[in-house]
């Protein structure tokens, strides 16, 4: 028996506002979407444009507009990237940066509703 990750779910208060971080900062770009026929929720699919599987799925609930508790922020997302230099200056201008790790190389980013994901060098 062999399991492969499919996706990872983050819940979100503005869908707009998340696509468009992810799609900056990450190059995640909507690869499919579900709307509810009542209008309750959306579900969108993000991927790296790999073809392989979604990565990461946001989803909005109308009825929430309380921020969601993300206990002691110790879950989090992680990201290799190919070019880590440009990775770095892209987060720090787009001032999303929340804490780096020099002595492990990894630095940490907050999307909008300050869900934690980790950038990681290409490691050879």
């Amino acid at each position: 028996m062999k399991f492969k990750l499919d996706h990872f779910n983050i819940n979100v208060l503005d869908m707009n506002k998340s696509l468009d971080f992810y799609e900056k900062a990450l190059g995640l770009k909507e690869t499919r979407r579900k709307n509810a026929e009542d209008g309750s929720y959306v579900l969108s699919f993000l991927g790296d444009g790999t073809g392989l599987s979604s990565l990461v799925e946001l989803t909005w609930l109308r009825d929430r507009k309380e921020k969601y508790d993300l206990g002691d922020e110790e879950f989090h997302l992680a990201f290799v990237v190919d070019d880590f230099d440009g990775a770095y200056n892209l987060h720090k201008e787009m001032n999303v940066i929340k804490y780096e790790n020099k002595k492990m190389g990894v630095y940490f980013i907050t999307d909008p509703d300050g869900y934690w994901i980790e950038i990681i060098p290409t490691r050879k």
